[in-house]
C-alpha cells in the first residue's frame, strides 16, 4: 500500500545568504526569506541567476560566503554535510542512478547507509508511491526509460522519509509528455506526504502550474515573490512579467491555431 498521508514538512529560512567566487563573481547576493513548512516553492530565473546555487546551499553541496540557513529552526552549518544530506531528499536532472545496481538497490541505498538491511518492504512501498510496478525492483537502470529512471530517483530521495525535498531541474531532460506526467506525480506525492518542496526550473509554465509560491531570481537576488495567480495577474514586477509572457504568448498562438 502507498505510504499514508502525514505532515513531514520543515521550514527553511535564509538569513542574508550570499555566495561569491574568486574573481568577483557573485552568484547569490544577500537573500533573506522564509519558506513555510509544507510549501511547494519554485525557483525560477534565467541561466546564471543563482537559483541552483541557492538550492545547493541548503544541503551544503555549496557552502555560503556569508549568512546562514536553517531547516526547522536548526542551522545547517551545525550538522556535518553527510548527515544533513541523509535527512533531505534531492532530485536532479541527470538522475544519477548507479548503473551497476538494480532499481531496488538504488532506492534502498540511503537506508543501507544508515544500517538498515531489511529494505524490501520499503522499496515496494516507494515504487508503488511513484507509480512503478513492483517487478521493476529487479531491473537495471539501463532497462528503464528516462521518465522511469527519474521516478526511481524520486523514490530513492524519499526512502529515508525526509521532510524536505530539493529538486534541481528534475524534468529538464524529459520529453514534454513525460515531463508533464511526472510533474503531476511529484505534486501529488508532495501533497500526500506533507513535504516541503523547493524546485528549481527555467520553465515558468511549470512553476505556475505546480508551485504554491514562485520566487524569481535575477543576478543573485530575489526580484519577485508571489503566488501563481498574482504572477499571472501581473503583480510580480517587470522581470517576472517577462517570464510569464512566454507561456502566455504560446497559449495565445495555440488558441489561434485551433481557431483556424
Amino acid at each position: 500500500m502507498p505510504e499514508p498521508a502525514r505532515s513531514l514538512g520543515q521550514s527553511v529560512a535564509f538569513d542574508r545568504i550570499a555566495k561569491s567566487y574568486p574573481g568577483g563573481t557573485v552568484a547569490v547576493d544577500d537573500v533573506s526569506l522564509e519558506i513555510a513548512a509544507g510549501s511547494f516553492v519554485a525557483l525560477v530565473g534565467a541561466s546564471g541567476s543563482g537559483k541552483s546555487t541557492l538550492l545547493k546551499m541548503i544541503n551544503r553541496l555549496i557552502d555560503p560566503s556569508a549568512g546562514s540557513i536553517a531547516i526547522g529552526g536548526s542551522p545547517v552549518a551545525d550538522t556535518p554535510p553527510h548527515a544533513l544530506r541523509r535527512r533531505i531528499g534531492y532530485v536532479f536532472q541527470n538522475i544519477g542512478l548507479f548503473p551497476h545496481m538494480s532499481v531496488a538497490e538504488n532506492v534502498a541505498i540511503g537506508l543501507r547507509l544508515r544500517g538498515e538491511s531489511d529494505t524490501a518492504a520499503r522499496v515496494a512501498e516507494l515504487l508503488d508511491l511513484v507509480e512503478l510496478p513492483a517487478g521493476f525492483a529487479g531491473r537495471m537502470p539501463e532497462q528503464l526509460s528516462g521518465g522511469q529512471r527519474q521516478r526511481v530517483g524520486v523514490a530513492r530521495a524519499l526512502a529515508t522519509r525526509p521532510g524536505l525535498m530539493l529538486m534541481d531541474e528534475p524534468f529538464g531532460a524529459l520529453d514534454p509528455v513525460t515531463r508533464d506526467s511526472l510533474g503531476n506525480a511529484i505534486r501529488a506525492i508532495h501533497d500526500r506526504l506533507g513535504l516541503t518542496t523547493i524546485m528549481v526550473t527555467h520553465d515558468m509554465a511549470e512553476a505556475l502550474l505546480l508551485a504554491d509560491r514562485v520566487l524569481v531570481m535575477s543576478a543573485g537576488r530575489i526580484v519577485a515573490d508571489a503566488t501563481p495567480p498574482e504572477l499571472v495577474a501581473g503583480k510580480g514586477g517587470a522581470e517576472a512579467d517577462a517570464l510569464v509572457a512566454i507561456p502566455r504568448e504560446q497559449a495565445h498562438r495555440l488558441a489561434a491555431l485551433e481557431g483556424k
